[in-house]
């Protein structure tokens, strides 16, 4: 397992002849260790085509100071990264571990050496009262050397934080650039030496310029003008993002990133699917199947990781067999995150929005064409609600019920930019159909799965237990089910 570390920093380019300010006087800051002086001598690993510097991530193996090893680090917000680190192993042999978090880029592409860099570093730590380290000041003298360029040579100091303060972090700032240092241009080293080189990420330029088309046009008041391919294009390009993001936290188990993936897997599914009028079918066919597949596998994890949170204070040996299935269906998850299938997907989902398969419909106003394509969803939830009554598998009709509910709520959700508080009535409206049946469906489901366990139960203090579960997740589910009709009434329906 890679160790995790947030690393909340600030960068500041230097002259040779800066000098390094005082540093006692600032918040929390009871005095400053004596100079640590360390040699780091880093290789950094990248595709040919430098993927994961245009996403802004670093992938070294540095030798020297008191981290030596790999380190992974991905962007987690302003002036944070979350770094993971593996011990030193082969120098040319990245971590499968590492290589793993960083597949939703590389997609299959080798990690590779692309750059050096030598650095002088002295370290001075900044302490508190009790002698806790507050941050780090590190002074760096760096020669980097890229792959087709001459050597670089320059002077950079790091502020990183430990248990101090924003405030610590905002004012060692400032009394550095009183000093005469300057924020630095990159946010890393190797950003700095290959510069240029580095491409443009075309695929998250594609999704940000999607969302910022709505954006501008919403705050200064031009939504009417908005065209309906341009909220659909924005919508899918904050799924895409979403599904990259969680790729990596997914992969490690953080807690709630496979569900959080999941849903916009789910969201761009039903978004190609309730506004098929707006793209080109044709163009859209192949990434439905591939979703669905997507979506299961991460389904499975997400189904267990219910049952064992819903399961608390049942007998050992349920909750040790929910914990097996659950690191094994990990497992699977991991190695559908590993398929060829799974960045092929990935690259339709980049062209999808960076070469957008828009239909002659996407060029009418998004205000004369969301209000149909919404009620559309809705008639479609309605329709499977009606069938209840009439199915000769109630459970069944409530399970389709629950479905459409999902679509006609992402289906609201992304037209909420242009029709306001008409459209985030319906995604009120429809989340809550959808959550009554979603709590008749989980007490369904667990019920099936405290039958199962009772028939290994080995005492009679464990199947006491499981009927008192059973008998509760019963009681829930009928209440559920009872509550479904009286939610119904309650909901308005669109009214554009």
């Amino acid at each position: 397992m890679a160790e995790r570390h947030l690393e909340i920093e600030q960068k500041y380019d230097a002259a040779a002849d800066f000098v390094l300010p005082e540093l006692d006087g600032l918040p929390g800051v009871a005095s400053a260790g004596e100079p640590e002086v360390h040699e780091l001598h880093a290789t950094y690993f990248d595709t040919a085509d430098l993927r994961l510097a245009a996403n802004k991530i670093t992938l070294r193996r540095r030798r020297g100071g008191a981290d030596a090893g790999w380190h992974l680090k991905m962007p987690a917000g302003a002036d944070r990264k979350q770094e993971l680190r593996a011990p030193l192993g082969r120098p040319l042999i990245v971590p499968a571990k590492l290589a793993g978090l960083v597949a939703a880029y590389t997609r299959g592409a080798e990690l590779r050496p692309v750059a050096t860099l030598e650095t002088r570093r002295t370290v001075v730590r900044l302490l508190g009262a009790d002698g806790g380290e507050l941050a780090e000041v590190a002074d760096d003298l760096v020669t980097g050397r890229g792959p087709d360029a001459e050597p670089a040579r320059w002077r950079e100091i790091e502020v990183e934080l430990g248990s101090g303060t924003p405030e610590l972090l905002k004012s060692a700032g400032k009394r550095l650039r009183k000093g005469g240092a300057k924020r630095a241009k990159s946010s890393s080293k190797l950003g700095r030496l290959l510069g240029g080189a580095v491409p443009a990420p075309e695929a998250a330029a594609a999704r940000a310029a999607a969302r910022s088309r709505i954006t501008a046009a919403t705050c200064n008041g031009k939504a009417p003008a908005i065209t309906t391919g341009e909220v659909v294009l924005a919508y899918l390009a904050e799924q895409v993002e979403a599904i990259i993001r969680f790729d990596p936290m997914a992969r490690l188990g953080e807690e709630d990133a496979v569900h959080r993936m999941r849903v916009a897997v789910r969201r761009t599914r039903s978004a190609l699917r309730s506004y098929r009028p707006v793209l080109d079918a044709e163009r859209i066919a192949p990434l439905g199947p591939e979703l669905r597949w997507l979506a299961q596998a991460l389904g499975e994890v997400r189904d267990l990781e219910v049952l064992r949170m819903r399961f608390q204070g049942a007998p050992a040996f349920l909750l040790s067999d929910l914990e097996k299935r659950e690191r094994a269906a990990y497992r699977r998850l991991n190695a559908s995150l590993k398929e060829q299938r799974y960045f092929t997907l990935l690259d339709g989902l980049d062209r999808l929005v960076a070469d957008a398969p828009l239909a002659a419909g996407a060029e009418r106003k998004a205000r004369k064409e969301l209000p149909g394509l919404v009620t559309r969803a809705w008639d479609r939830m309605a329709k499977d609600y009606a069938s209840i009554k009439t199915s000769g598998d109630p459970d069944l009709a409530r399970h389709d019920t629950r479905k459409a509910a999902k679509r006609a709520r992402y289906a609201a959700e992304l037209a909420v930019p242009v029709l306001g508080v008409a459209a985030k009535r319906v995604v009120k409206d429809t989340k809550r159909i959808q959550e009554v049946l979603g709590a008749y469906q989980d007490g369904v489901i667990a019920m099936e799965h405290l039958d199962a366990a009772a028939k290994r139960a080995r005492t009679t203090e464990e199947a006491f237990t499981l009927g008192v579960l059973y008998g509760k997740e019963r009681c829930e589910a009928e209440d559920a089910r009872d509550r479904l009709a009286i939610t119904w009434s309650q909901t308005l329906g669109p009214s554009f």
